[in-house]
């Protein structure tokens, strides 16, 4: 089991905005979506480009190098040409914190 990695505190992460952690040596994006955090793997599907830099439409990741769409709260496919999912993760707050965890092998 995964630890709690400490992203920020709430008010370095404004709505909108986004980190990127490392959590057991995987690249976690997490994203404020009007104050709903969200985290997936910063890999794109497609071709392991990172995700994170691209433009952000809604609840949805543009990738920036082919423009594959990812559902930030869901992880799921919106636009090829990406085919799979990517991984989500747990994100709470805790005592001003966002934290987030890998627990795919819990």
């Amino acid at each position: 089991m995964s630890d709690w990695v400490r992203v920020a505190k709430t008010e370095e992460l404004p709505a909108g905005s986004r980190r990127v952690v490392d959590v057991d040596g995987v690249a976690v994006a997490v994203f404020n979506l009007d104050g709903d955090y969200c985290a997936i793997e910063d890999t794109c599907t497609h071709d392991g480009g990172e995700l994170a830099s691209g433009e952000l439409d809604g609840e949805e990741i543009v990738c920036p190098r082919h423009g594959a769409r990812f559902n930030i709260r869901t992880g799921a496919v919106a636009a090829p040409p990406a085919y799979g999912a990517v991984a989500t993760f747990p994100v709470r707050v805790e005592a001003g914190w966002v934290e987030v965890r890998d627990d795919r092998w819990d």
